[in-house]
């Protein structure tokens, strides 16, 4: 079931916001789930409810191998770990995505090199990561933004030609794929966040998803703090030892049985936010142009998880004056990231490769719209308020 609807009335500025941007969806087993976990007495992971989300999670995305970890920041950091990144090295990455990137680069003494994304998806555009490579290039991350999975068969013909690593920060892409191949299986390395403002949400959770077999067993050692603790519990060895670099990557089974609620009803959760999406869509498609807002326009072949859905306004006077709008008529809105090379850390970090035209377009125009499950009585007055804005500015 999802959360009681606030009591006040769409638009009441009694309260800071009465539609809020985000809103965790509940399913009603995740207490049922908690509660025998705690029956048990078995709290620490991992246990039957890593497991199991690990299986879910190794059949929506077709991996190989999937690590239940706390984050999707802890999942980019042990890709930087198990790359062997350090000194001397680079990792392409677009300067329009979240910080967890560069800080699992730059935890291991390398470089990320900031490239330019696309102007109709915002995701990593292969011409620019192609102008960013020199020879100390040992990685592509690739963030798939808004649940639109990356043109990841080109970048992946472009990492292999050059012979660099390639992992996918997939962390908005949970469910989403391109071609009929799903998000995260493209790439050696994927990683995927469930926390509380995702799709499917376990508060705080993340997943290490492991396709090349290779990487498998050090992925298990990294995990758990750099010992084999995960061949002992298996009964493969008579104690474990300290094998590797690590840290503490597991995840409590309070937080798996929170999520593996969340990852029963996936395919509930995505119909919901994609009737949602649709909706936005049609709602405001006759209103759409260059001197309005851009809507999102996803390639004809990917299907997406309907992670989010934004307006790009025409500069960042437009934007400020609808978000300012909404937030008068009780309506949460939200803009996204500040470019990393334009951030302190970035510029005493990174470098930075071209101009950065679509990213410094995509910080300072686009803003995105509430889209939750719940989210759909109150939508109708949204659109409309949207469609008023557009009005008075007329």
């Amino acid at each position: 079931m999802d959360h009681e609807p606030s009591n006040q009335m769409p638009g009441d500025p009694s309260t800071a916001y009465s539609i809020p941007f985000s809103r965790t969806h509940v399913t009603g087993r995740e207490l049922d789930y908690i509660q025998k976990v705690i029956s048990s007495g078995k709290i620490a992971g991992p246990g039957e409810y890593s497991k199991a989300c690990e299986a879910h999670i190794c059949g929506t995305t077709a991996a190989r191998s999937a690590f239940l970890v706390p984050s999707c920041t802890a999942a980019l950091e042990m890709c930087a770990m198990l790359l062997d990144l350090g000194p001397g090295d680079e990792v392409i990455m677009p300067s329009f995505t979240f910080v967890s990137n560069s800080n699992a680069v730059v935890l291991r003494g390398a470089v990320p090199v900031f490239a330019d994304v696309d102007p109709v998806t915002f995701n990593l555009a292969p011409d620019q990561i192609e102008a960013a490579m020199t020879s100390k290039t040992r990685a592509i991350f690739v963030t798939h933004y808004a649940g639109v999975t990356a043109p990841m068969p080109e970048i992946c013909r472009l990492a292999e030609s050059r012979g660099v690593y390639l992992v996918e920060d997939a962390a908005q892409a949970y469910g989403s794929s391109l071609q009929g191949r799903p998000a995260g299986s493209f790439a050696p390395l994927s990683c995927f966040s469930f926390h509380g403002t995702k799709n499917v949400s376990a508060g705080e959770a993340g997943a290490l998803v492991v396709n090349d077999p290779q990487l498998i067993d050090r992925s298990a050692i990294l995990r758990e703090k750099g010992t084999d603790r995960t061949s002992f519990l298996a009964g493969e060895v008579s104690t474990y030892t300290w094998q590797d670099i690590g840290s503490s990557y597991v995840v409590s089974e309070l937080a798996a049985a929170f999520l593996l609620a969340q990852l029963e009803d996936m395919a509930e959760i995505t119909a919901r936010r994609s009737r949602l999406w649709r909706n936005y869509h049609e709602g405001l498609f006759d209103l759409a142009s260059t001197k309005t807002f851009q809507l999102p326009n996803p390639p004809t072949d990917n299907i997406h998880n309907s992670h989010l859905f934004f307006l790009v306004l025409p500069d960042r006077s437009a934007r400020m004056s609808l978000s300012a709008f909404l937030n008068s008529k009780g309506i949460a809105s939200a803009t996204h990231y500040v470019p990393l090379d334009a951030s302190p850390a970035g510029k005493r970090y990174g470098r930075v490769s071209g101009d950065l035209r679509e990213t410094r377009r995509a910080a300072e125009c686009l803003l995105r719209l509430p889209l939750y499950p719940g989210l759909e009585e109150h939508q109708p007055f949204i659109i409309e308020m949207v469609r008023q804005w557009v009005t008075i500015q007329k």
